[in-house]
């Protein structure tokens, strides 16, 4: 059988790949610490289920609308109107879809051809760049990890050229947690603005922010870049309910239909029962998003208190999401040698000595630096991180 070049090129998820290994580790017995998953362990709220439940009792159950059931793009329309300020008509300006991952996919589909650039701020999400090249594109990477993970607005400008289409932007930020400041933001949009660019605005975090109110958005930083901004979402992080597979964006009404219609040749539609538990969670469980939020919060806390007393490693404080990311660099390369080859080796010795999985930088184009999830118990946090420092430990300590 032969398959397309398209799809061998195409590398895979290594957060799913670090989840499995620590999985099969647990079905031999092992006790393993897992820092992989990016998803809450929370249970979903019981508004959600019960929306569900009603849903399939008065038969709910078949073919929806392309674009979502309007129940749920009014519903969605109404939380950006009463969160952000934002209207957005939900007849034409709102799509759903089976995760914002599917709409970030089409919605390159609906912008990217062969040979267009995208511009990507690694550290960067893993599928990201593999979407751009299935439409043959070219990622374009303008690095933020000498900025404390925040673009730089003067180096963007530069990476842009005639064949640029889009930018993508994730704040709060998987895997470093940054969040970008209104300056941040209002440079970006105005590059927008400029230069007829698009600019997909991945926020499905932007519930679970620290040390401030809200997450800066950036139609409400610069409102003039309305047109030159596509916004993504979910129910996925903020109302934990990862499984039910249901995003949102929103924007442009031409772009909006693009994506409808891209999507009506891969799915007819999201899951009927999955959009009205949707409903529920957006119109009824506002308050359990708060609930996980400061659960969050006290966990960033801890995790950051524990990485803190550790010689070997840097990291920026995270100020969203629940993710730190760790340069593990000067445990790679020492002055007697190489011990381990990268940060892929750095995680499976971490997982085959320690039981404990981290997923490697490389995967968010960062070499060098892993990504921890606390989206995990407190134990299980003082835990892993207390092997941790016993594998570090033990690698400064040879030669």
């Amino acid at each position: 059988m032969r398959i397309s070049n398209r799809i061998a090129r195409m590398k895979p998820s290594a957060t799913s790949l670090m989840a499995a290994k620590a999985r099969e580790k647990r079905s031999q017995g092992f006790k393993v610490i897992s820092f992989t998953t990016g998803e809450p362990d929370y249970d979903s709220p019981s508004e959600a289920v019960i929306a569900a439940r009603k849903a399939m009792d008065e038969g709910q159950t078949h073919y929806p609308p392309t674009s979502g059931i309007a129940s749920l793009r009014e519903a969605v329309g109404e939380y950006y109107r009463d969160h952000m300020g934002l209207i957005y008509d939900p007849s034409h300006e709102i799509v759903v879809g089976t995760g914002a991952k599917q709409l970030i996919y089409e919605a390159l589909g609906a912008l990217v051809n062969p040979g267009d650039e995208v511009i990507v701020f690694p550290p960067a999400w893993v599928s990201y760049v593999e979407q751009i090249r299935l439409f043959e594109g070219v990622p374009v990477e303008v690095e933020t990890s000498d900025t404390n993970f925040i673009p730089d607005i003067e180096r963007t400008e530069k990476a842009i050229t005639p064949r640029t289409v889009a930018m993508i932007i994730n704040s709060p930020n998987n895997p470093t947690g940054a969040i970008y400041p209104e300056e941040c933001l209002r440079g970006l949009a105005e590059l927008a603005c400029k230069k007829g660019i698009m600019i997909i605005n991945d926020e499905i975090y932007e519930r679970l922010v620290f040390d401030q109110e809200e997450c800066p958005q950036i139609l409400k930083v610069c409102p003039e870049a309305r047109n030159w901004v596509l916004n993504v979402n979910g129910v996925s992080k903020a109302f934990a309910m990862t499984g039910w597979r249901i995003g949102y964006a929103l924007g442009p009404g031409k772009l909006i239909k693009a994506i409808s219609d891209f999507q009506g040749h891969l799915t007819s539609g999201t899951s009927t029962i999955s959009q009205w538990a949707s409903v529920g969670a957006l119109v009824k469980s506002q308050e359990y998003c708060e609930t996980m939020r400061k659960g969050f919060f006290e966990r960033r806390n801890l995790i950051v208190d524990l990485l803190s007393q550790i010689e070997y490693i840097n990291f920026v404080k995270p100020q969203g999401a629940f993710y730190v990311f760790v340069d593990i660099s000067s445990c790679l390369k020492r002055e007697n040698g190489i011990y381990l080859e990268n940060d892929v080796a750095f995680c499976e010795g971490l997982l085959e000595r320690k039981n404990v999985a981290m997923v490697p930088g490389t995967a968010f184009l960062s070499p060098g630096f892993v990504r921890i999830s606390y989206s995990c118990s407190k134990e299980d946090i003082c835990e892993g991180v207390k092997r941790f420092i016993e594998y570090l430990e033990e690698i400064h300590a040879v030669n």
